[in-house]
């Protein structure tokens, strides 16, 4: 019997994929080996489901719409970067570097601020809701944007990531009171005890999928993807409406003349500080060669 499925987990060469309300467990065919195509959590695949004593098999990896490398996750439908308002203070070259990369995967990028009962984030959701980025204040304490993020999250498949103590423990007992998950323990409910090997899994939360990786921290996507220097500007959602409108087709939008861009944030249709965390980006990236990012 053939089924079309999810892959929910892998671990030590199986496969565990949810088709038809089950989950089998699977061993990917040895094509895949020749192809060098590793099979990843969130692939949609189609298996056969082995009669008796036959194992289960994965024989199809079906098209991918983006991959993370680390970790390696496949078919994002957004990305929950999750910052406190303070302790520790938000970094804004940081956050713009994670909707970028977003962005340029054709992840769907959302910032959740926690703790907003200790400060208020108004004045910064507000930059993100100028750029056309989704930007949510919440608060485990008082239950402010809750409901909201939990809107966001049904009927698609979403990855957390967020540095040590902006509380995205917290943040899912939330959404799931069920979990309840000690800080820093994620993964604990799913019945990975600390001192196993933790892998990436996805489990259903609020109405919609979740993947859980461990030990999954902004630092570990910033260093992982690189956005080259001439896409650079694509993932920056308020630049769209300017480019092809500078005076020189070379403008990098930087400090050139006659750019469009730069005429926007003078006019402040785009924001100072996002225009500047683009700026610092660039100069990141604008002497990287092909060998070093691939």
């Amino acid at each position: 019997m053939q089924l079309n499925g999810m892959i929910h987990k892998g671990i030590g060469g199986f496969y565990y994929v949810e088709a038809a309300d089950t989950v089998y467990e699977c061993k990917a065919r040895g094509i895949f080996r020749k192809r060098k195509q590793t099979p990843l959590v969130g692939d949609s695949v189609r298996i056969t489901v082995g009669e008796a004593s036959q194992e289960n098999t994965i024989d199809e990896i079906l098209p991918r719409k983006n991959t993370l490398r680390r970790p390696p996750l496949a078919n994002l439908d957004q990305l929950v970067i999750v910052a406190s308002t303070c302790e520790p203070v938000p970094n804004l070259l940081l956050l713009d570097k994670l909707t970028a990369i977003a962005v340029s995967k054709q992840i769907i990028p959302v910032l959740v601020f926690t703790k907003t009962d200790l400060c208020k984030v108004d004045e910064l959701a507000a930059i993100y809701h100028h750029a056309g980025i989704q930007a949510l204040s919440v608060s485990c304490k008082t239950g402010e944007g809750v409901a909201q993020l939990k809107a966001l999250i049904s009927g698609k498949l979403s990855a957390f990531t967020g540095n040590s103590g902006v509380g995205k423990s917290s943040l899912l007992n939330c959404l799931d009171a069920s979990l309840q998950l000690p800080t820093g323990a994620i993964s604990d409910k799913l019945g990975r005890g600390r001192h196993t090997t933790r892998q990436s899994e996805i489990f259903h939360l609020a109405g919609g999928l979740v993947a859980d990786t461990p030990g999954f921290s902004s630092l570990d996507l910033e260093k992982s993807e690189v956005i080259r220097k001439d896409e650079l500007p694509l993932c920056f959602p308020e630049f769209l409406p300017y480019l092809g409108r500078c005076r020189f087709s070379s403008c990098t939008h930087t400090k050139d003349k006659g750019c469009a861009i730069l005429r926007a944030v003078a006019d402040g249709e785009i924001e100072q500080r996002r225009h500047e965390s683009y700026v610092s980006l660039y100069e990141a990236v604008k002497d990287l060669k092909e060998w070093e990012i691939d």
